[in-house]
C-alpha cells in the first residue's frame, strides 16, 4: 500500500509557499490524514525568520506558516530523508545545483512531485523526465502539478483548479486529495508529459503576451495572440506524446489563459517591460522574482530545432530576448503569420 502522508516542499518561492499553505491548512484540519509536512529554504537565517515570523519574508508574505503544521528547515537531506512525496517548486534553471549535493539513494522508493514550469538547462528535459533519467525514479512515481493556479489567489483563497497528472493514476488520485479542500479543486489526468511540456510553454506565450501589451496592442490583438498559441502548444505537444488530450481542458488553455492574462503573472509582468523597452538584465533586477518563460524560450527552440515544429510565437519570443532584435519589428512580422 502507498504511503504518501509525509510530504516535503522544495523551494522557498511563491509557488512553493502556496503549496505549503495548501498542504498545512489540509493537514491542521485533520481530513487530508497527512502526517508530517517539511518545507526545505535555501539558508538557515531564512529559515529560522520564518519559524519566529510564521512568514516568508520575501514571497507571498501574508501566507500565515503555522510551525505546529510545518517544519521549516535549511537542511536538504534531512527533508529528503524524512518524506515519502517531494513536491519540488525550484525554478528549473537552479535545479541541479540546489540537488547537487544529494546522493542519488535518497531519492529511492519517493513519489516526486513537479511543480516545476521550465526544463532542466543541462539536458532540455522537463523534471519528470530529468529524476528519471538522473535519479532513477520510475514513471510510475512521477507526478506533475498544473493550474490554472496563481499563488497570490490560492493566499486569498480564491477558488483555483490543480491538475495532477501521473501515470499512475492511484498515486495521482491519492496525491490530489492531499490538496482538495474549500478553495482548491483537483482534476486528475494521466498526459504527465504533455501537461509538463504545457506548463512550460504556456509561460512563453505570456512572455509574448506581455511584449504585445507592453508595445501597445489592444485586447482584440491578444485574443488572435492567445488563440494562435494554444494552437501551437498542441502542435508541439502532439510531436512530444501523440496521446488523446483536451487541449481546451483546463490544463492546457485555462493555464495558458491566466498566465498570458493575469496581473498576477509574472512572465507576462517581465515581457510587458521587454516590450516597454526595458532590456532583459533591467527586467529581472527590478522584478526580483524568476520568469521562467525567459529560460524556456531558450531551451524549447533549442528543443525544437531537432524536431522542426512550426512554432512562430516561440521564435519571436526566443528572437526578441536571446538575439537582441527589436521587439516592435519582430511582433509587426509575427501579426503576419496569425490567424
Amino acid at each position: 500500500m502507498m504511503n504518501l502522508k509525509r510530504v516535503a516542499v522544495i523551494g522557498g518561492g511563491s509557488w512553493a509557499t502556496a503549496l505549503v499553505k495548501i498542504l498545512s491548512d489540509n493537514k491542521a484540519s485533520g481530513k487530508s490524514g497527512l502526517q508530517s509536512l517539511s518545507w526545505w529554504v535555501r539558508s538557515e537565517e531564512k529559515a529560522a525568520y520564518m519559524r519566529q515570523h510564521r512568514h516568508n519574508p520575501d514571497y507571498i508574505s501574508s501566507i500565515e506558516i503555522h510551525p505546529e503544521q510545518v517544519d521549516v528547515s535549511a537542511n536538504l537531506v534531512e527533508v529528503i530523508s524524512s518524506a515519502d512525496v517531494l513536491v519540488i517548486a525550484i525554478p528549473a534553471a537552479f535545479l541541479e545545483a540546489s540537488l547537487s549535493a544529494c546522493d542519488k539513494s535518497l531519492f529511492q522508493g519517493k513519489t516526486i512531485v513537479s511543480a516545476i514550469k521550465g526544463l532542466v538547462p543541462s539536458t532540455k528535459q522537463i523534471v519528470g523526465d530529468y529524476f528519471i533519467d538522473h535519479y532513477g525514479i520510475s514513471e510510475k512515481d512521477i507526478l506533475v502539478i498544473s493550474g490554472p493556479c496563481h499563488a497570490e489567489e490560492v493566499a486569498n483563497e480564491k477558488l483555483s483548479y490543480l491538475t495532477i497528472a501521473g501515470s499512475g493514476q492511484e498515486v495521482a488520485r491519492a496525491f490530489a486529495s492531499l490538496l482538495d479542500n474549500h478553495y482548491i479543486r483537483t482534476v486528475v489526468s494521466s498526459d504527465v508529459r504533455g501537461t509538463e511540456y504545457g506548463a512550460v510553454l504556456k509561460n512563453i506565450y505570456a512572455v509574448a503576451a506581455g511584449i504585445c501589451h507592453g508595445l501597445g496592442y489592444g485586447d482584440n490583438f491578444q485574443a488572435v495572440l492567445m488563440s494562435n498559441s494554444i494552437r501551437e502548444m498542441k502542435r508541439f505537444l502532439r510531436n512530444i506524446t501523440d496521446t488523446d488530450r483536451k487541449i481546451n481542458h483546463s490544463a492546457y488553455l485555462g493555464d495558458l489563459l491566466v498566465t498570458g492574462y493575469s496581473v498576477h503573472s509574472r512572465n507576462r509582468t517581465f515581457g510587458n517591460m521587454i516590450g516597454k523597452g526595458y532590456t532583459v538584465q533591467a527586467a529581472q533586477l527590478e522584478m526580483k522574482m524568476i520568469a521562467e518563460g525567459y529560460y524556456a524560450a531558450k531551451n524549447l527552440h533549442e528543443l525544437n530545432e531537432r524536431m522542426q515544429v512550426k512554432m512562430p510565437i516561440m521564435d519571436a519570443v526566443f528572437q526578441i530576448l536571446y538575439e537582441n532584435t527589436s521587439a516592435k519589428k519582430v511582433i509587426g512580422k509575427l501579426t503576419e503569420k496569425l490567424v
